[in-house]
């Protein structure tokens, strides 16, 4: 899943859109049906972050970035994430 998500755009350059659910600090579940990685590479060793931006269908952004620890994602695309 990690390796998936580093990649950040296609072959033409296009950002690449999945969808994701993640528990934020105060335990809320969030689910976006399409977002993006964006932000600054964070070292993932250290900090264990990402930065994750909701987009509509022309990934135009909708929405704020979420500060997300990688410990803390439960589903991507569909498929249920077990550390």
């Amino acid at each position: 899943m990690l390796r998936e998500f580093d990649i950040k755009s296609d072959a033409k350059g296009r950002q690449i859109a999945f969808a994701i659910r993640f528990i934020k600090i105060n335990g809320e579940s969030v689910f976006l049906p399409r977002a993006i990685a964006t932000g600054l590479n964070w070292n993932v060793s250290e900090s264990r972050m990402r930065g994750i931006r909701p987009v509509n269908s022309e990934l135009d952004p909708i929405g704020h970035i979420y500060p997300v620890r990688i410990d803390n994602i439960t589903e991507w695309n569909g498929k249920r994430v077990i550390l």
